[in-house]
């Protein structure tokens, strides 16, 4: 039907490997076995014989060949899959940031772009590429995952499966060499590929499966002979969460941890700062710039962001929380790179949690700068 959106399904892993790729192929023969119009926008080998076999037969759409800093670069081809329009597209490596000049940066706006064109797509992603597990993965790895995907992308899925393998099994096939040769596997044993942080990201990934499952559950259905209504009670007792946003680096992980929470929890989220007299534009410009950094991010995990003239931070933040029946507020815990800087930034949560004393307030360290 014309003007209809595809629908996505999303073959979730937790480390390369587990087979996500085999999968979703798999599903592609399935489905032009049972007579659909498949085709491969995008597939990634990394040489693995065994995945390559599962794309026998079916449709590869040639990529587009895009020079980047006198090299050539090999792209999804995005406006040629539209022009073909098939009923169902796999994608490898939803995460993936195409090549500058590219029309869409990420991939994941790609797929979106399918989908609009009423394209159903099966992608594949691990778990660490979730913009709200940023923090979490590297605390746990030690590695900052450069390329992510917004939450509320996710949220879009129509269908999560997760493609599950344990660490010892995935250790296995990394020795055989089935995953990476030799020299890129003994890179990946340095990185991702220690047991315990497998085991780690394969308990997050469980977690996150429940969770989408959860989302995706249907609402019960009415009794009979009774109209179901929200009651004004049970409105007035939904959660709703404020995330305070500054310019300190801690921010953008602050953010995430609000988002996340808001997530689970199905909850209104702000992102809100505070500043004095001019607004942004009256700031100096490596405060404003780092502000606008943080409040488009926040925009970019669809958070409701705004931006209050005050003299008092405190007072403002929680006038604000009260005005809209906030729940929870998010703040950055203080660190101490001079006494007057931190003894203002301490003042602040404690002028916060005495002003909003009816509201939790959850006050949240910086992984990343406590272990500096």
């Amino acid at each position: 039907m014309a003007g209809t959106a595809g629908k996505l399904k999303v073959i979730l892993g937790y480390a390369a490997g587990v087979g996500k790729t085999f999968r979703m192929l798999e599903e592609g023969q399935e489905l032009k076995a049972s007579g659909r119009d498949v085709v491969v926008g995008y597939f990634e080998p990394h040489g693995r014989k065994d995945t390559i076999a599962k794309t026998e037969g079916l449709e590869m759409i040639p990529r587009r060949v895009m020079a980047y800093r006198d090299r050539p670069f090999e792209e999804m081809d995005t406006e040629a899959i539209l022009a073909r329009h098939p009923e169902i597209c796999l994608v490898d490596e939803f995460p993936h940031t195409n090549i500058p000049g590219s029309p869409r940066t990420k991939r994941w706006e790609d797929v979106l772009a399918l989908l609009d064109a009423g394209i159903d797509v099966i992608t594949t992603m691990n778990i660490q590429h979730l913009e709200s597990l940023n923090d979490h993965v590297r605390g746990i790895s030690g590695v900052q995952v450069r390329e992510t995907v917004p939450d509320w992308v996710l949220k879009r899925a129509d269908e999560v499966v997760f493609v599950d393998l344990t660490p010892g099994a995935l250790l296995n096939r990394l020795d055989r060499g089935v995953i990476y040769a030799p020299d890129k596997a003994r890179h990946a044993k340095e990185n991702f590929f220690k047991e315990p942080t497998l085991a780690a990201l394969r308990e997050i990934a469980l977690r996150q499966a429940a969770h989408e499952v959860d989302l995706r559950k249907p609402d019960e259905p009415p009794e009979p002979f009774l109209r179901r209504q929200v009651s004004p009670l049970a409105e007035a007792e939904r959660e709703r969460i404020l995330i305070h946003i500054t310019d300190s680096p801690s921010t953008a992980g602050l953010i995430r941890r609000g988002r996340r929470v808001a997530d689970y929890l199905r909850a209104d989220c702000f992102a809100v700062s505070v500043v004095r007299g001019a607004g942004l534009a009256g700031l100096p410009a490596e405060q404003r710039e780092a502000l606008e950094r943080h409040l488009d991010f926040a925009r970019r995990l669809h958070i409701d962001t705004r931006v209050l003239d005050a003299e008092d931070p405190a007072e403002a933040l929680a006038g604000f929380a009260h005005t809209n029946g906030i729940t929870q507020i998010f703040l950055a815990k203080p660190v101490r790179p001079t006494f007057r800087l931190f003894a203002a930034k301490q003042q602040l949560v404690m002028k916060v949690i005495r002003a909003a004393r009816d509201i939790q307030v959850t006050v949240v360290a910086d992984r990343q700068a406590a272990q500096r």
